[in-house]
């Protein structure tokens, strides 16, 4: 077993509290590291260094902060089949998703660092003779970044990557399901030659560690990756101080087909959009709404898609394409949303079952019968469960569609320009996919509405999410 450290002000060390907190490997249930439980006191040592930090970092040449990034860019793809193990065995990735998770992570330091010669103010017209409205984008502060368990390396770039190339510095809170991916990059980040205290990272339960990041009021921003109630509870922590909050929250995407559809490809774009990452993704297609006229060919079709997904421990066999949920908490979550699905009339077609005695796998499940009052076409499942809903004609569809507390990701399958240009614009979603499958691009913003979250990231705007406006009004005539 492996004892984690945490990262504060560039040393690696255990928590104030001398307590740890087990991680457990989801296929096995067995320990394989653990955490050092984090205090109050080591939230403020970090915030402290990240303070002080910041000062010099802000004012460091965006190009010089982007060579740090490329490092750890660099860091990563030297190391990375260590964290694609690491990956597997804390969340339960497959090898797939595991190895693309630590690509595009490497790739996302290298693409914010190319933000580095781009970040830029403006001038604006005054109504004045001789004055110039000169508009600054400057570097919020410091960050707190409360990091997920579904993604816990790629969201360290998010992060991490738009908070650094802005000239802020950062604390991380990996999740306690999965934090030796971060305490390992913490290592990449030391070999950097990063200065001290831009980059920490303290491990520990949420309601200590989170909150106290959450309600200092030395954050500038609060990004946190998560659950609807950790966003309400970072929301609450934050308000004391007006902080201002960056939340990606949870999700329940409609994936819509048409008659005119590609039936073949739109059923693997579901497939894929529902099994990726065990079914553990807030933009995982947790809905399918099937028009009538097509209702039985496409089920037949995805069925035997869906019989065909295997499940198994992904640190034993390559060839799995899905590995175990993340902890059991999430296995009886799922278990107990088809069984009262069952109740309320739904048919299962495949799965709705535990997989194996040990380690928290759940079979691919297709339900069919399933009605739009129906609790799990509202409530978020975060598993590989599919519920089929029929639908007569696109007004209805998209009422359907749009019937829920969520609003993050969404998709539509058809050949009719009209037909997909109508849904795009009426769904009340921040992302739609039509005809791919559900993955957004880091050049894009990932972002939602509804409970779905506030703010952002990706691209410029989430870069943006982590810089503050500032208005200068210059009078060159005050000697007139």
């Amino acid at each position: 077993m492996k004892d984690l450290k945490m990262y504060i002000n560039g040393t690696f060390r255990e928590s104030r509290s001398g307590k740890w907190i087990d991680v457990l490997n989801p296929s096995t249930e067995e320990v394989i590291s653990r955490q050092p439980e984090g205090t109050i006191e080591d939230v403020e040592e970090a915030l402290d260094a990240a303070v002080e930090a910041q000062k010099a970092w802000a004012d460091t040449p965006a190009i010089e902060r982007a060579a740090y990034l490329k490092k750890m860019a660099e860091g990563i793809r030297k190391r990375e089949a260590e964290f694609v193990d690491i990956i597997m065995r804390e969340q339960g990735k497959t090898r797939t998703w595991a190895t693309v998770e630590v690509q595009v992570t490497a790739e996302y330091f290298d693409y914010m660092a190319g933000w580095a010669r781009r970040i830029e103010g403006e001038i604006i017209q005054s109504d004045r003779r001789g004055e110039t409205i000169m508009l600054f984008k400057e570097p919020i502060g410091v960050v707190a970044g409360i990091l997920p368990w579904n993604f816990p390396f790629f969201l360290i770039a998010r992060k991490a990557g738009a908070a650094l190339i802005t000239g802020c510095s950062i604390v991380l809170k990996p999740s306690q399901l999965t934090p030796e991916n971060c305490t390992e990059f913490a290592k990449v980040v030391h070999e950097s030659g990063l200065p001290n205290g831009l980059f920490n990272v303290v491990t520990g339960k949420g309601s200590v560690v989170g909150n106290a990041l959450a309600a200092s009021p030395k954050i500038g921003i609060v990004s946190v990756t998560g659950s609807v109630g950790a966003g309400e509870s970072i929301m609450k922590a934050a308000a004391a101080n007006i902080t201002k909050v960056s939340l990606e929250l949870g999700g329940k995407a409609p994936a819509i087909v048409f008659p005119d559809a590609d039936l073949e490809k739109a059923a693997q774009w579901v497939v894929d959009s529902r099994i990726g990452n065990n079914g553990q993704i807030c933009n995982n297609a947790e809905r399918l709404y099937v028009h009538k006229d097509i209702k039985k060919e496409f089920t037949e079709i995805l069925l035997k898609k869906f019989q065909a997904v295997r499940v198994g421990d992904p640190c034993q066999d390559d060839t799995v394409d899905m590995g175990p949920l993340v902890e059991a908490r999430a296995l009886e979550s799922v278990t107990a949303k088809v069984e009262n699905a069952i109740k309320q009339g739904a048919k299962v077609l495949c799965g709705g079952h535990r997989v194996g005695e040990k380690g928290y796998f759940y079979a691919a499940t297709l339900l069919d019968n399933c009605t739009q009052d129906m609790d799990i076409i509202h409530e978020e499942t975060f598993g590989p469960v599919l519920p089929i809903v029929e639908f007569d004609n696109i007004d209805q569809v998209i009422e359907w569609a749009n019937d829920v507390e969520y609003g993050l990701a969404s998709s539509v399958f058809t050949r009719d320009i009209d037909t997909a240009a109508k849904v795009a614009r009426k769904l009340q979603f921040g992302e739609t996919y039509i005809n791919r499958e559900h993955f957004e691009a880091m050049q894009g913003f990932h972002a939602g509405v509804k409970k779905s979250g506030i703010g952002g990231a990706d691209g410029k705007h989430g870069m943006e999410e982590y810089l503050v406006t500032k208005v200068v009004y210059l009078d060159t005539h005050y000697d007139e």
